[in-house]
């Protein structure tokens, strides 16, 4: 079988579990006799657990074999998920959500560096576009068809077919996957090293100051499209569905452009996302416009990601996995800031429509910093890890 599709199904199921608690929040607040603030900890506890330990287990498992540690990390999955289904009270199922987050970046890290030393030097970012579908396809799919689930059976079905496809992922993986050959793996402490160098750090701050701005609009989607736009609030889930569509075709297209055009691709979107987000909030009233900006806001939003992903890597080449373990702990921390500055916002007397501005302006910040990426880049070759974990 296909190595990316049986990754990009592991991250699929994986991923899965991550965005789908936010659709049986309630069942799983009325079942446990918690309030919903205190049900809202699985959602912080998940992303703390993704963005403090992702990198530190990366770092702490260098020393093993990579297709053995995909494959604890799948047991995991399945271990942390079935125990979800059958939490007999609030503490545990909190205690299993953050078990499964620590594999999230992990797992994450360890599939994007197999994609990208099996693809040709000039598909990495394509291969890192493919395997993020499965993210895409998480939030796109997996989230809503486990909530349906939830709604259903009950929110412990959920759990029992995130741990079942997990399951299945772990067996495909055992039984298909060969990692591609690649020189000894260098240890914790000289990975933690490769971080400080400029061109990595930049590259990382490109992902957590990049994003800030979309995040931001994506968390207060549901003001913005009723309370400012005056959609009705029947219609947030196809709006939402067309976010999801624009950002897995967009999400393809940005990796094929990057491979294509690695020093002007992620600049241009960057710029042509902070230009719609400022459009957007001009025409944030008008029904129809904001429709289409929802779509073509998802689209350039994961568009920048593969770029950002390959970019990572290429600076990192000596450490791959552990830089982008804590590229994704960088995402997180975007989302985390995208909220509490979005909210601010949204509480003041500037008012929801501001958000669009403000995310606009927050792009051009991950802007700058991509040019200066370039800059520090453009002496060493764009060809991802070849030494390194």
């Amino acid at each position: 079988m296909n190595r990316l599709a049986i990754l990009m199904f592991c991250v699929f199921s994986i991923t899965t579990g991550e965005f789908v608690i936010a659709g049986i929040l309630p069942e799983v607040a009325a079942d446990l006799h918690v309030s919903a603030g205190t049900a809202g900890l699985l959602v912080t506890a998940y992303a703390i657990g993704m963005t403090i330990g992702g990198p530190v287990l990366t770092a702490l498992t260098t020393h093993i074999d990579r297709k053995r540690l995909m494959l604890a990390l799948l047991v995991v999955a399945v271990a942390g998920n079935a125990v979800s289904a059958i939490a007999p009270d609030f503490r545990v199922l909190l205690a299993a959500r953050v078990v499964t987050a620590l594999i999230t970046s992990t797992f994450f890290a360890q599939a994007v560096v197999v994609v990208v030393r099996s693809a040709a030097p000039d598909r990495a970012a394509t291969a890192v576009a493919r395997l993020a579908l499965g993210m895409n396809l998480a939030m796109v799919l997996g989230a809503p068809l486990g909530t349906v689930i939830g709604r259903t059976w009950g929110w412990q079905a959920t759990f029992a077919a995130i741990s079942a496809a997990c399951l299945l992922g772990a067996a495909l993986v055992a039984g298909f996957i060969t990692a591609p050959p690649e020189p000894a793996r260098s240890s914790a402490v000289a990975e933690f090293r490769v971080l400080g160098r400029r061109a990595v750090l930049l590259a990382l701050a490109v992902t957590a100051v990049g994003n800030v701005g979309v995040l931001m609009v994506f968390s207060y989607l549901a003001p913005l499209l009723t309370d400012v736009a005056g959609h009705a609030a029947a219609r947030l889930p196809v709006l939402l569905l067309g976010y999801g569509v624009g950002a897995t075709i967009g999400g393809l297209l940005g990796g094929a452009l990057f491979d294509r055009h690695p020093h002007t691709a992620q600049p241009i979107l960057l710029g042509c996302l902070a230009a719609v987000l400022a459009l957007a909030g001009a025409a944030a009233t008008s029904p129809a416009p904001s429709a289409v900006a929802v779509v073509v806001i998802g689209a350039l939003g994961f568009a920048i990601i593969p770029g950002m992903q390959t970019r990572v890597m290429s600076a990192a080449r000596d450490a791959p996995t552990l830089a982008m373990a804590v590229n994704a702990s960088g995402y997180q921390v975007a989302a985390g800031t995208a909220g509490l500055v979005g909210g601010t916002i949204v509480d003041s007397t500037a008012g929801p429509r501001a958000v669009y501005l403000a995310a606009a302006g927050l792009t051009l910040g991950g802007l700058a910093l991509t040019w200066l990426t370039i800059r520090a880049a453009r002496p060493a070759t764009r060809q991802p890890a070849a030494t390194g974990s």
